[in-house]
């Protein structure tokens, strides 16, 4: 699969939620660096999110390819309802960093926090 067709299934498998197949893109140690969450391997990245989560939408504006690159940038809206209904919309750029075999190393997410930070601080956890 090529890079930009993964950075593709990771938007599709996040709007949806599949967060094992998230994480089946990475690779063992794969971590994923969000201004709101902090630095964490994938796998507790996702599932942390998840529960955090009741539903996501995510509209696609663009791929953003490197030549001759391991990175490509995903720049997207995200819709995100959280577990007490409350709900924040954000404009997002992804930097994805891959390995040798096309799985995803690391994932830098960055977004204006200002808004769903106060909303994060209110979940009961």
């Amino acid at each position: 699969m090529t890079k930009k067709a993964i950075a593709t299934k990771y938007i599709d498998y996040l709007e949806k939620g599949e967060i094992e197949n998230i994480i089946n893109l990475f690779n063992e140690k794969g971590i994923v660096d969000s201004p709101l969450y902090g630095i964490k391997k994938a796998d507790e990245f996702y599932r942390e999110l998840s529960s955090d989560t009741t539903n996501s939408e995510l509209h696609l504006f663009g791929v953003f390819e490197e030549n001759n690159s391991n990175r490509l940038a995903l720049y997207f809206t995200y819709k995100w309802t959280l577990k007490n209904d409350k709900k924040v919309e954000f404009d997002v750029v992804d930097i994805i960093e891959f390995d040798m075999h096309n799985k995803i190393s690391k994932l830098k997410i960055i977004y204006d926090t200002i808004i769903s930070r106060k909303l994060i601080e209110q979940l009961d956890r």
